[in-house]
């Protein structure tokens, strides 16, 4: 029986965090690679004029999503979890990106209990809803507060952008397979005796 929930991120977090970089070098014609992300607002690593980038992600929003490669590992890791735990994705992408959020789980075969759009960066409220036990994010401040407010471990991704010191309670990994180790030791699973 599963009776622990994690709130799972998606961008960043299940999707590689370079996801985003080929669709807005070719669009801006920039060359931009992952290292040069310092802040999780893109603009800031390169000239462009913040209503044409946001203008344009709008548009492009649903075919960077449905193109968007899953992390090495995700989707094994994530299969594994399932037996467990149940996954709940809750992702600061808005409602009009469901449908293609959807088709994207469904064709990298990534499994789900559910997906909760919640159009804003803000999750605690949605983390509190769910009742997650421990969630995993790739935003440095959210990754901080959601551990803050509810008490809970946060797996944070490894990125460039999130590299700012974080509490105890919020744990870096730099891949899945870090972040399975981890899971393992925070929620042993219990083995039935046999007497």
């Amino acid at each position: 029986m599963r009776n622990l929930r994690f709130g799972i991120d998606i961008d960043g977090t299940v999707t590689c965090p370079t996801s985003l970089l080929p669709h807005i070098n070719e669009q801006f014609g920039c060359n931009l690679v992952l290292d040069d992300i310092k802040e999780y607002d893109l603009t800031k690593a390169f000239t462009v004029d913040e209503k044409a980038f946001y203008e344009w992600y709008k548009g492009a929003e649903a075919h960077i999503y449905k193109t968007s490669p899953a992390q090495q590992y995700a989707k094994d890791i994530l299969t594994s979890f399932q037996a467990q735990f149940e996954l709940y994705y809750i992702s600061a992408r808005g409602h009009h990106v469901y449908d293609s959020t959807l088709d994207w789980f469904k064709q990298q075969e990534i499994p789900y209990d559910h997906i909760e759009l919640v159009g804003s960066h803000y999750k605690i409220e949605t983390a509190k809803k769910f009742g997650v036990h421990a969630f995993f994010e790739d935003k440095h401040d959210n990754a901080v507060e959601i551990h803050e407010e509810l008490d809970i471990p946060v797996i944070l991704f490894d990125t460039p952008y999130n590299r700012m010191p974080i509490p105890e309670g919020v744990i870096r990994v730099y891949d899945w397979q870090e972040a399975n180790s981890w899971i393992k030791k925070l929620f042993p699973i219990e083995e039935p005796s046999f007497n």
